[in-house]
Parts: structure tokens; C-alpha cells; sequence
């Protein structure tokens, strides 16, 4: 069947489901601190979908009408052979059945791999980094190297990529640095989204000493800075300022001080071919087993009845009396 002569998929509460998240892998090379334990027990590769698979499942979610797809992990360029997914679903761009193909990665990787993601067609990647301190980020991400991040963010913006960085606020860790932050990427040409810590997986570090409410971030950025609300969307869940003296773009994700679920047009694919309805609910769908058991009409069922129950809104609180994560599984899983 032609691409785009299949029914939309439409949520119970006639959202569109324009977007989706596809996590390739839950491996990283980090271990960041609000994301991973430092111990992390991964997933055996034979569970995960196969690359192939990858690539089925989201041609059905771009031929019932997904406009973007955002490639995550994990950290999506660790996973062997990524590129030849890269460049299959490249072809729904080429047929103007897609709009956007982008990821989202942690910088390690995009020397390597900035100029052949361009050519796949990808016009811009988001890339996150917390701090420019090099002791910090370390400290942050347990494993990762600053100065190979950013190589990477050369390379990227040597490859014609417009990069947005990626930054969650941490009290007590960087929330001093956002200016500093801000003005780095915008003087660079980047915009920037800072994101509140979301209550994601058993870590060590506890989240209620982690958690900046962006509100009080905003209003200190006010003394210095003249913050222009703007209309624009980017699919995701950010909302935009234009920053007067800098000239560039900042983006405010608050899970936690405001639900901004009311316009979600968005789900998420994990590697093992899950789908998850709504980033902070733990209803799930199966999509592995009747992908492989190889007919159209049953993977369509099962789509169409996850879709049938995408709640209206997540349920993220952090649980100040028990220090518990609101849901489970940590962000690696799902897909960042």
C-alpha cells in the first residue's frame, strides 16, 4: 500500500501522531549521573530488533502519517552498522513522505560520523552536554571526555548540521554555568534547551537534590537577559524564547513545574520494539511479536490499539518521601 494512503493515526483526544522516537540501543558510553547507574546491566543483544527491523517498523509508523523521526539511544552511533539505518530511512525524505530525520546523541561519536549523517540527509542533531567545566562534565557523565564532545560539535557544524545542545539542569551541580552555557552555544549558533531532571530509573544520586525547577531559572535569566516568547514548535515538548542580547534561541522542558502535554503528538520505540504511549506512564505495547510474525494487518492492530491508549498526560512527580522514581525503567531504555 502507498505511503500515505493508510488511516492516521489519531489519539483519543484527536492528537495526531506526527512524531516518533526510536531508541536503537540502551547502551552509552556515558553514565550520567540523572540517566544510568554507574553499573548499568544492559539488555542482551539478542533481544534487541535487528537494524532490518528497525527500518519496517518505522516505514508503517511514516506510511500512517509520522512526519518525523528522531533516532535515539542510549547513545544511537555506539550501535554497530547505525549508519545503514541512517541511510535506508533516508529514502522517505527523498519521496517527501518524511520531513525530518534527526537524532539525538551525546557528542562522543559525531567526529565520525557528522558528515555521513549528512549526506543521509539529516539537517540537525541535538547534542547534550551539561557543562563546558572538563573536571564537571567528567564527573557528570562518569566516563566521557569534553574535548572529544567538542570535536564532534566542529565536525557537526563543519558538515552543515544545526546543532541544538541539550542541557539538564542540575542544583548544585551547573546551575550556576547556565549563562555562561547560553551564551557559549548562542555565540556559536546554537540554540539551547535546558530540561528539568525527570524522576526516570533507580540512580544513586537522589533526584530531590537534583531538581532545579526551571521556573526560578527562568526568572534569574530575566534580571540580565530580555526573554521574547515565541510561537514556534519544534514536535517536542520545549518552549522557546528568543534571548535580545544574544540573538539566539532557548528552550525551557519542564516535565515536573509544567505538564506540557496537551499538544503531544509523539511516541516512543524502544530497541527491543516496544512501544511506549507516554514517556511518564509505563503502559506498553508489543510491537516485536507480530512484526516478526511477518503480517500487515496484525502489526496495524497492535499500533492501532496502543494508539487507542495514549493517555491524555504523564504522571512524572518526584517522591519526596520515599526518594522513588515515578517510573522505573531509566531513560535509557526509553529513549532520551
Amino acid at each position: 500500500m502507498a505511503i500515505g494512503s493508510r488511516p492516521p493515526l489519531i489519539d483519543p483526544f484527536g492528537r495526531a501522531i506526527s512524531y516518533l522516537r526510536v531508541s536503537v540501543t540502551d547502551r552509552c558510553d556515558f553514565r550520567c549521573v540523572y540517566c544510568m547507574s554507574e553499573d548499568m546491566a544492559f539488555l542482551p543483544k539478542r533481544d534487541l530488533l535487528t537494524l532490518e527491523e528497525l527500518d519496517r517498523l518505522c516505514t508503517v509508523f511514516v506510511e500512517r502519517g509520522v512526519r518525523k523521526l528522531r533516532i535515539t539511544g542510549g547513545e544511537p552511533l555506539v550501535r554497530r552498522n547505525i549508519m545503514s539505518l541512517f541511510q535506508a530511512l533516508s529514502r522517505h525524505l527523498a519521496s517527501g513522505a518524511l520531513d525530518e530525520l534527526t537524532l539525538t546523541t551525546n557528542g562522543s561519536q559525531l567526529a565520525r560520523y557528522a558528515s555521513e549523517l549528512a549526506q543521509c540527509g539529516v539537517k540537525r542533531v541535538n547534542v547534550s552536554l551539561d557543562t563546558l567545566d572538563p573536571a564537571k562534565f567528567r564527573q557528570i557523565t562518569r566516563w566521557g571526555d569534553l574535548a572529544r564532545v567538542m570535536e564532534g560539535l566542529d565536525a557537526a557544524q563543519g558538515a552543515g548540521l544545526k546543532i541544538k545542545i541539550n542541557a539538564v539542569a542540575l542544583k548544585g551541580t551547573n546551575e550556576d554555568e547556565i549563562e555562561a552555557l547560553m551564551e557559549w552555544a548562542h555565540g556559536r549558533g546554537m540554540d539551547l534547551t535546558l530540561i528539568e531532571v525527570m524522576p526516570l530509573g533507580e540512580v544513586e544520586t537522589q533526584r530531590v537534590d537534583q531538581f532545579l525547577p526551571l521556573s526560578q531559572v527562568r526568572a534569574r535569566l530575566m534580571d540580565r537577559y530580555t526573554l521574547d516568547d515565541l510561537a514556534e514548535r519544534s514536535g517536542g515538548p520545549a518552549r522557546y524564547v528568543r534571548v535580545r542580547e544574544t540573538g539566539g534561541i532557548l528552550g525551557f522542558i519542564t516535565p515536573l513545574s509544567h505538564n506540557f502535554c496537551e499538544s503531544c503528538n509523539r511516541v516512543r520505540l524502544t530497541c527491543t520494539g516496544q512501544l511506549f504511549m507516554c514517556l511518564g506512564q509505563e503502559d506498553v505495547a508489543d510491537l516485536r511479536t507480530p512484526l516478526r510474525e511477518g503480517t500487515h494487518a496484525l502489526l496495524d492492530q497492535a499500533i492501532d490499539d496502543a494508539i487507542a491508549r495514549k493517555p491524555k498526560g504523564h504522571d512524572f512527580i518526584i517522591d519526596r518521601r520515599h526518594n522513588r522514581p515515578a517510573v522505573a525503567r531509566h531513560m535509557s531504555m526509553t529513549g532520551g
